[in-house]
């Protein structure tokens, strides 16, 4: 049993930290909204006032925060985790955030002799609840072994992608790609609807010829073909547009800072800006199919 403080109880949080009490460990939480670390006290964590007290004698810490602001705040400002933390505590942050900003707490960690991994993960809401995430991490190897088994209880797969912020790159690449994708399959759903092809038709098919792709089979962006998939209930989030506009976001700013042309990503992002301006901002992103449709 490990001692772990985890912050951060939102959508994928609180999942998160549910598998690891699931798994025996001991938690104390933390967020911003009370009522969120009061469901997970009464699922036996233990509650913190503060991040510095939920990290108060932890062998681990776990964030899951919205974007790189928090982050720094948490990590880099006065009273923050790097300040308060332990001597032997890993510092462990799960949220989607610019690689510069991992790098940065990750040099500022180990200056104050902590450990400090990133470690984004792919799943969405439904993998965070099974415990079937997939962990991208960086750090050094010794820090992510380290990790490994306390990832496992949250995840199927932990894969180390490089040193400190390749974890974040390698979940920017791969929601770029996600983001793509998803738009590739709605639209020719779209196109098989003008046709007055049936929906089943074209996802047996496609889904066995070279169109076949993740977001075809197991986040279908219609009803019926994939019955786990948020179309068939009213496009509810498992990962919303709203996030899905930040990580493309993230991946054209990425593009910029290294000179690589991403016109597809680039494109993809503003369909999704014109998605969530629209009112689809907490709709899940497959949901993007309503505004392909002109709907």
């Amino acid at each position: 049993m490990a001692r772990i403080g985890f912050i951060g109880l939102g959508n994928m949080g609180a999942p998160m930290a549910r598998n690891l009490l699931r798994a025996g460990h001991a938690v104390r939480v933390f967020d911003v909204f009370p009522e969120r670390i009061g469901r997970l006290v009464a699922e036996g964590a233990e509650a913190a006032d503060s991040p510095a007290e939920a990290v108060a004698e932890a062998e681990f810490a776990i964030t899951m925060l919205p974007s790189g602001r928090e982050v720094r705040a948490v990590y880099g400002g006065p009273g923050g985790l790097i300040e308060t933390a332990v001597p032997g505590t890993l510092l462990i942050d799960c949220s989607t955030i610019d690689v510069a900003t991992a790098r940065e707490m990750a040099a500022l960690a180990r200056e104050a002799g902590l450990g400090m991994i990133d470690a984004p993960v792919s799943g969405g809401v439904g993998g965070a609840e099974a415990a079937t995430l997939t962990f991208m991490v960086g750090g050094p190897e010794e820090e992510v072994e380290r990790a490994r088994p306390i990832l496992s209880a949250m995840g199927k797969a932990v894969v180390r992608a490089g040193e400190a912020g390749a974890g974040q790159a390698a979940k920017i690449c791969n929601n770029m790609i996600l983001g793509i994708s998803m738009i590739a399959v709605c639209e020719a759903f779209v196109l098989a609807e003008r046709f007055g092809l049936d929906h089943q038709a074209l996802f047996d098919i496609a889904a066995k010829s070279s169109g076949q792709c993740w977001s075809l089979t197991s986040y279908c962006p219609v009803p019926g073909p994939v019955p786990s998939s948020p179309a068939n209930r009213d496009y509810a989030p498992g990962f919303t547009a709203q996030m899905m506009l930040k990580d493309l976001d993230l991946a054209a700013s990425a593009a910029e800072a290294t000179g690589a042309r991403v016109e597809l990503g680039a494109h993809a992002a503003e369909l999704y800006r014109r998605f969530v301006a629209s009112g689809g901002a907490s709709t899940d992103f497959s949901g993007i199919i309503r505004m392909i449709r002109g709907e």
